[in-house]
């Protein structure tokens, strides 16, 4: 796969008007940071999480007879929020394979869209991603990483940042499948931006750090936690390219760490963030991605309650 071209994303920002909303970049309040860090701040969106842009341009830009059987993801929760949402106002069938693992904020928030979701081990989940099919579904399927109108409504938040922070030095993106980091990075390099383009991975599930050592995409081991918005098993085959190309690295970072930093957001801007959208201030936080100006991006904020409440506490659910 290419890096989705320039005008690709311009063309997204435009179709995705009257449903992402363009999210607010605020400055983290800390006194003794390494840098200045800013947040992009995805968990406003309707749904609470970037992937409202992929789903709206995807699913707004599909034929309108693929669509007449309905639309069907896979995903942890955030993708499939956003093709839920946007499969209710198109008035059709979506439903959702989901690994073991979803947390219950994400399960109800699909329910409350209307969407219908089946259960399956984190490695069958796993195998659909991959193979881009399951047995029985029918619809169209929109893939929650590496479908080019996807990345592309995810690559306007890129625009969005360069607009708002022009002379930003570094920006940090939590890293699923790629889709959000690969789409911000084609952003900034279509607009020949210098800025340092970084992933961000928790040190239980960290698949692109590995493929990066290794110069090729290679099984990892995984550990469920209460960061389920992140890491996998391996780098998508169709993603390496781009990620090798376009990303000038992967910063790893602890679960540990990742719980400290949702609760100093929370404490000090009063924003709550589920963990992969707090794992990019824990690295920023840590010194690991340097100095200046560096964004954040805050990819959603859909975190169970009981694991919240444990977080304030001062724990790690």
């Amino acid at each position: 796969m290419n890096p989705i071209p320039l005008v690709e994303i311009e063309k997204a920002q435009e179709r995705i008007k009257g449903a992402a909303i363009r999210t607010p970049l605020i400055r983290l309040n800390v006194d003794d940071a390494p840098a200045e860090i800013y947040l992009k701040l995805e968990n406003l969106q309707p749904i609470g999480s970037f992937k409202i842009r992929g789903a709206v341009n995807a699913i707004r830009q599909a034929d309108p007879a693929l669509l007449e059987k309905g639309v069907w993801t896979a995903s942890a929760g955030n993708m499939a929020q956003g093709v839920a949402w946007c499969a209710r106002t198109f008035n059709i069938k979506c439903t959702v394979v989901v690994p073991d693992h979803a947390p219950e904020a994400k399960l109800d928030a699909m329910r409350r869209l209307g969407a219908s979701f089946i259960k399956v081990p984190f490695t069958e989940w796993f195998d659909i991603i991959l193979s881009n099919t399951y047995e029985g579904m029918e619809g169209l399927f929109i893939h929650p990483v590496s479908d080019p109108a996807v990345i592309a409504g995810n690559g306007t938040i890129g625009l969005e940042i360069m607009e708002d922070l022009p002379d930003v030095t570094t920006v940090i993106m939590p890293y699923g499948g790629g889709g959000l980091s690969c789409g911000i990075a084609s952003a900034f390099r279509g607009r020949n931006s210098v800025a340092k383009l970084y992933a961000c991975e928790v040190d239980t599930a960290a698949p692109l750090a590995g493929a990066l050592q290794a110069d090729e995409p290679v099984e990892v081991p995984y550990t469920k936690t209460f960061i389920d918005g992140m890491g996998g098993l391996t780098v998508l085959p169709t993603m390496w390219p781009l990620a090798r190309n376009l990303l000038n690295g992967s910063l790893v970072t602890t679960v540990a760490d990742t719980a400290a930093a949702l609760k100093f957001m929370a404490e000090r801007n009063r924003i709550i963030a589920e963990g992969a959208g707090a794992a990019p201030v824990a690295v920023a936080l840590s010194g690991l991605a340097g100095s200046g100006k560096i964004v954040c991006v805050v990819s959603g904020g859909n975190i169970d309650l009981d694991k919240l409440v444990t977080i304030l506490q001062g724990g790690v659910p």
